[in-house]
């Protein structure tokens, strides 16, 4: 199956956040996309107010509304940023099942997150579970054939504090916006190599 995807702005698809609306881990989300933004990427969110709506996965039965438009976003997207909380030192369930949903993406030209630039971000009221699920998340990009930033940002919610406003801390707000603006970049370099490479 051949994609369409933009010759020019790279566009960045951003998936996370918890059941609670305006979670730490989505504000998170939206300072990396912002940033990814202002480098000239289109942007656009998948948060709490799609993710809690998503079915669980199932490959055998059909996709609602919601899962449908993530699936065709993700088809299309040059780059995603990912967020989730650590739960139990692990990524949460609600972004777990997200990510299944790349499952229907197997059968295409560019299978799973093939070609694709990924920033993973992870939040935790401690450095353990917000390290242990960064190196999670980073490992089930690599099982979907993504391609990490070099950066990813793990978040100890114990001593940053996100607001709508950024974070209390410069040196995470520097991390979340180095995440989104090397997701475009690489986004971007990536999608030119594709698009170069002559069909078999």
């Amino acid at each position: 199956m051949r994609t369409a995807r933009s010759p020019m702005a790279p566009y960045i698809v951003g998936l996370g956040g918890t059941v609670q609306a305006r979670s730490s881990t989505e504000t998170a989300l939206q300072i990396a996309l912002a940033a990814a933004a202002d480098a000239g990427a289109r942007t656009e969110v998948f948060g709490n107010g799609v993710l809690t709506r998503l079915p669980m996965y199932d490959p055998g039965r059909s996709r609602s509304a919601e899962s449908d438009r993530l699936v065709e976003a993700l088809r299309v997207a040059d780059g995603v940023i990912i967020a989730s909380p650590g739960y139990h030192g692990s990524v949460s369930g609600l972004v777990k099942n997200a990510l299944d949903y790349v499952e229907e993406l197997r059968e295409d030209e560019r299978p799973y997150l093939s070609g694709r630039a990924v920033g993973c971000i992870t939040t935790a009221y401690g450095w353990q579970a917000a390290v242990t699920t960064l190196q999670t998340l980073r490992s089930i990009v690599h099982a979907l054939r993504g391609w990490p930033t070099p950066l990813g940002a793990a978040i100890n919610s114990s001593v940053t504090r996100l607001g709508s406003d950024g974070s209390s801390d410069a040196r995470v707000d520097s991390q979340l916006r180095t995440v989104g603006s090397e997701v475009c970049a690489l986004g971007q370099a990536l999608g030119r190599a594709v698009e170069g490479t002559p069909s078999v």
